[in-house]
């Protein structure tokens, strides 16, 4: 799947936005881009449709500058980088957008957003994958249900979207282990995709490398790979 031009430009400006860069540098600027900030949190690498940005303290950014886009990708180099700074590792990830509305076939999904629900959702799932979604604290959840009108409703996975300067959905989905590989989280992320789209969002999915089940999913939902983030924090 192929992002419209249009989607491409929108979704440059928001992270030109979030990585602390003129408007127009994603589009504009060169196949590196540097965004030095000494009071920052977070040591941050960004791929983004063939342009490269290493953000953070000049510290770190002085010391990247000499280092390959494969290296400053993986996350033992922001490590090793940040050792003496109290670097803790965030993770490596893909990112995902899209432009279109899924397709699925079959009765409509049958959801809610109440917090109990929520909860009970994350009481089946590991604890890592509970910290990762973070769904309890999105502004937008939806929960799966059985759809069993005869019986208490059973969530089986649940996705929402925090909305990101504005301009992005960045999506989070979560399904307990013995509910995966039934196409729940596909079902439950186009709800929320389609309810990004329709306040005028561009829906964005991360997934972790080593989490290959995000990554079919995201683009089972039709979302296209466009880049990667690699991100450690930063003792203040």
């Amino acid at each position: 799947m192929e992002l419209d031009p249009g989607t491409v430009s929108i979704i440059q400006l928001a992270w030109s936005r979030l990585l602390g860069l003129d408007d127009d540098a994603l589009a504009s600027g060169s196949d590196r881009l540097y965004a030095v900030d000494d009071d920052a949190s977070v040591l941050t690498f960004v791929t983004l449709f063939g342009r490269e940005v290493l953000g953070g303290p000049g510290w770190a950014v002085e010391a990247g500058r000499t280092m390959s886009g494969m290296e400053l990708r993986s996350h033992s180099t922001l490590l090793t980088l940040s050792r003496d700074h109290g670097g803790r590792g965030l993770g490596e990830a893909q990112l995902y957008f899209c432009d279109e509305l899924p397709r699925f076939e079959g009765p409509p999904a049958v959801v809610s957003g109440e917090a109990s629900l929520v909860r009970e959702l994350e009481r089946r799932c590991p604890p890592d994958d509970v910290a990762e979604a973070g769904l309890a604290a999105v502004e937008h959840p939806f929960v799966l249900l059985d759809g069993d009108s005869e019986a208490p409703p059973t969530p089986l996975a649940g996705a929402g979207y925090d909305i990101w300067q504005g301009i992005l959905a960045h999506i989070a989905v979560i399904t307990p282990p013995e509910d995966r590989r039934k196409g729940y989280a596909g079902r439950v992320a186009a709800v929320a995709v389609e309810d990004a789209m329709a306040a005028g969002l561009v829906p964005q999915w991360r997934a972790r490398t080593d989490n290959t089940a995000s990554q079919r999913t995201a683009r089972r939902a039709g979302f296209a790979f466009a880049g990667t983030q690699t991100s450690v924090l930063l003792d203040a």
